[in-house]
């Protein structure tokens, strides 16, 4: 990881691959788990995310910051429109562009995520067999994110 600023550092790397074009998560997964525990599994993924490289990229108040995913998340999972009514329109490649994220802030951002899934059904209620699904949209969301060459 060379630049983790919040400021622009050369020219916005645009992925390959573009925007992700999955079907996302399920949307299953807020009836199943319900606001409670999405809210939990984003404190605790923020506390692994205290732990690692990435760190610098956050603000202070890890748990305020946690409370951002898990409202995006509980939108994206078949939950009430809460993201929009709390910051508007997700535009998260554009939200995320400030930050230098280049391929290794993506993977210390999805190890941090893959270590807070590790027993996420007994955790979180988290259906195992969404596990898989959700893991690959985060793998894909993640790569959009990426606004930097490594």
């Amino acid at each position: 990881m060379k630049n983790l600023s919040q400021e622009p550092a050369g020219p916005v790397h645009v992925p390959p691959t573009g925007p992700p074009r999955g079907l996302g998560p399920s949307r299953e997964l807020y009836s199943r788990m319900g606001e409670t525990n999405i809210f939990r599994m984003c404190e605790d993924f923020y506390r692994e995310l205290e732990k690692s490289a990435v760190r610098p990229l956050f603000p202070e108040d890890m748990k305020a910051a946690s409370r951002k995913i898990a409202a995006f998340l509980v939108q994206l999972c078949g939950g009430p429109p809460m993201y929009n009514q709390l910051f508007g329109q997700p535009m998260m490649r554009a939200r995320h562009l400030p930050f230098a994220i280049d391929e290794a802030a993506r993977q210390a951002w999805l190890d941090s995520f893959k270590k807070t899934l590790e027993g996420a059904p007994e955790k979180y209620a988290f259906p195992a067999e969404h596990l898989p699904g959700f893991i690959a949209f985060l793998e894909e969301f993640s790569a959009w994110m990426v606004n930097r060459k490594s």
